[in-house]
């Protein structure tokens, strides 16, 4: 076979497996968010595990755990200075992979704080869980990272408005409301909304808060979470806003 075949035929393999395997990695993280069952996010649990061990003394990180707009929140560091981030957020992450993994992602660690962002993808057009079973599934979290410090300060991110999910936005206010409720008889439990700062003068999603996928959020939309989540963090733990 001559060599310019032979570089061709490469090139086209070459260029076949660079297509397929975005593809491949988007189809494998589509059926795991698709999946109820916690084990199928084993090997992202490891990496992260493996990334952030030891990175800081018992009593002294504050994790921030939950679903992929934890996970993509690229700037979470910096947005965050001075607080010690842990940044533990997985794929398409149902609340129940967070019980499941909540010793391993978080109660190890012996974190400062907890800041939680989960239960969005319990609640989709395709399959919305009922607000209490949401509801028991944040209260099983809650008693599991509580187990060794009952006054450990957890902050759940109520779950955002989204282009994406704009026809199930009802159900997701009945668990932010379910949630805020009964947050609100427990100890050092906050639950900080950032839903109307995400939506437009005509009270929907704003274009400009989100990506292309209509459901992640964008720099501007990052934005808002960091002039939100700041500074009660901030306040719990003490640190000055004159140290960012």
């Amino acid at each position: 076979m001559k060599k310019s075949v032979k570089r061709t035929l490469f090139a086209v393999a070459a260029l076949l497996l660079l297509i397929s395997w975005p593809a491949y990695k988007f189809y494998s993280e589509i059926s795991k968010a698709m999946s109820e069952d916690p084990l199928v996010w084993e090997a992202d649990i490891a990496a992260l595990e493996k990334k952030t061990a030891g990175r800081f003394a018992p009593g002294e990180g504050v994790v921030f755990v939950g679903s992929s707009s934890i996970r993509l929140w690229s700037t979470l560091e910096q947005d965050m200075a001075p607080i010690p981030v842990i940044q533990h957020g997985f794929g398409g992450a149902k609340i129940q992979d967070v019980v499941h993994y909540a010793d391993r992602l978080i109660t190890n660690y012996q974190p400062r704080a907890v800041v939680v962002f989960v239960a969005t993808n319990d609640i989709t057009p395709e399959a919305a869980k009922p607000p209490r079973v949401v509801l028991a599934a944040y209260q099983a979290l809650i008693e599991k990272i509580r187990r060794e410090n009952a006054d450990l300060p957890v902050f759940y991110i109520a779950i955002t408005p989204s282009i994406l999910r704009w026809s199930v936005w009802d159900v997701a206010q009945q668990v932010n409301a379910l949630i805020a409720q009964w947050s609100k008889t427990q100890r050092n439990l906050y639950v900080i909304d950032t839903g109307a700062a995400l939506l437009n003068a005509d009270g929907e999603p704003d274009d400009s808060n989100y990506v292309i996928d209509g459901l992640h959020l964008s720099e501007a939309g990052y934005r808002i979470w960091t002039r939100l989540i700041k500074p009660p963090l901030l306040a719990e733990l003490g640190l000055s806003t004159d140290n960012t």
